[in-house]
């Protein structure tokens, strides 16, 4: 889209961010390893780990195509994508040792609750979309893995009810291509290259070129921090105990390492501990992703990869997963919670409609600036919801259960912080790719930022007279 040259991305880009993946997954692996010396158990599954996708959509629209489309100089724009993600990983080093405490305070449905819905709606909903598109490939792999994981059948020869609903997909797609004759033109990969990330220093001078979009790049730190707090109470609650901040300062170092060496892009524990567990994934799994990642990105056979599993043979184990991880923030939640953990949706339900609207327009030839009347009004009003959904999710979660519990002064505290990050843009921020701001400065969007807070304000105050009264 931005006509970056394709020496730099294939060769510097992915394989330093492919290279934060490797580590990550070597450090989990090794954490999980641990676990099962320490419990003395057998059937510890290690934490999923990768590459954070929406932060990928923000570095590529908010950071990368930015400074190429002002300066036309796309290794400048790589450099200052890289101190980008070197000061993602600084700050989530320092955010890292508050997990363990954020795991005691904040309650279980707020946590689960928040990835549940990015589970259903981002994780399992689009790949639906992928599926229909080729639904005789999609749905029969569909139906394979359903029937393996929640229907108990046993698959041919004891495959894996994934491997053989992969396998199942595969076939079907290119079967129906060798039929219709276009084996050929659905088959094209180019030869591939040799790409050995290493450390850099070009980085050192973008820095003052980077400081503006830091705004753009930082709040992601905060989301995913929270997303691995969120993931390792998903893993406790499936039976496996990590500490928060060694899954906290893996994904942190992970994300230095690959800025170091060229990548562009932040890395986070995925959601999914649970549905691994389920699909019989143990300790080695994370290992053998690794290495897959790490060293095909390397070699330049990730695209050979990609070419043979269809996306439709390979998206029915992301609904999975997001069925999973959705039935489990429910269930391993106090039953009274339920309101709090479907409330948790919503706003991950307008990033999703940000993120297909986006599409939309973008195969329109339009943007956002190009909206008027009531359509503008509301897709500014999706974007105050969407802007980090993650931290909403968990903010609203959070109040709605010390409301159930009559909790009332705790409710008044987490609006008041609700507030105060509504202030900065830490939520509901107006402002595209959810950048944040100082409430003072010219050209900060005090006309949203403003209400909002102070909303958030008077809910606080309504609370903490609550608690007063039930005194």
């Amino acid at each position: 889209m931005f006509g970056f040259p394709a020496d730099l991305v294939l060769g510097r880009m992915v394989p330093g961010t492919a290279l934060g993946v490797l580590v990550g997954d070597l450090a989990y692996t090794w954490l999980a390893l641990s676990l099962m010396r320490r419990t003395g158990r057998t059937d510890v599954t290690a934490m999923p780990f990768g590459i954070d996708t929406p932060t990928l959509f923000a570095m590529v629209f908010g950071v990368l195509g930015p400074v190429k489309v002002a300066t036309g100089d796309a290794q400048l724009a790589w450099k200052v994508g890289m101190v980008a993600t070197l000061a993602i990983g600084v700050v989530k080093t320092a955010l890292a040792f508050g997990g363990d405490w954020t795991r005691r305070v904040v309650p279980r449905a707020a946590l689960l609750g928040s990835i549940a819905g990015v589970a259903i709606l981002l994780i399992a909903f689009l790949p639906m979309l992928k599926l229909l598109r080729e639904p005789l490939v999609g749905l029969v792999a569909l139906g394979v893995l359903l029937l393996g994981l929640f229907g108990g059948v046993r698959m041919p020869l004891g495959l894996p009810a994934a491997f053989a609903a992969v396998l199942a997909g595969t076939l079907v797609h290119w079967g129906g291509a060798w039929l219709t004759g276009r084996v050929d033109h659905a088959f094209s990969v180019g030869t591939p290259v040799m790409a050995v990330p290493w450390p850099t220093l070009a980085w050192l001078d973008a820095v003052d070129a980077a400081l503006p979009y830091l705004s753009v790049a930082l709040p992601f730190a905060l989301v995913t921090i929270i997303g691995g707090i969120d993931n390792t109470e998903s893993a406790a609650a499936a039976g496996d105990e990590y500490r928060a901040r060694d899954v906290l300062l893996t994904e942190a170092i992970a994300t230095i390492v690959a800025g170091l060496c060229g990548g562009v892009v932040q890395n986070t524990p995925y959601i999914g501990h649970p549905a691994y567990k389920a699909m019989g994934a143990r300790a080695g799994y994370t290992l053998v992703t690794g290495l897959v990642i790490g060293v095909g990105a390397a070699v330049g056979v990730l695209s050979i990869l990609v070419t043979l599993l269809p996306e439709a043979a390979v998206a029915p184990i992301l609904v999975f997963i997001g069925l999973e991880i959705t039935a489990q923030a429910f269930l391993a939640s106090p039953s009274r919670h339920g309101p709090a953990v479907a409330l948790t949706f919503v706003p991950v339900a307008a990033a999703v409609v940000l993120i297909q609207l986006g599409g939309v327009l973008g195969a329109l030839g339009k943007t956002a600036a190009d909206l008027r009347g009531d359509a503008a009004l509301t897709y500014g009003t999706l974007l105050v919801l969407g802007n980090g959904f993650i931290l909403t999710a968990v903010l609203w979660g959070w109040a709605l259960v010390t409301m159930i519990d009559r909790r009332f002064l705790m409710t008044s505290a987490v609006l008041a912080v609700a507030s105060l990050a509504t202030l900065v843009g830490l939520v509901h921020s107006p402002l595209p790719g959810g950048a944040l701001f100082i409430p003072w400065a010219a050209g900060a969007p005090r006309a949203v930022a403003l209400p909002l807070a102070g909303a958030y304000g008077v809910l606080a105050a309504l609370c903490a007279a609550a608690s007063l009264r039930r005194r």
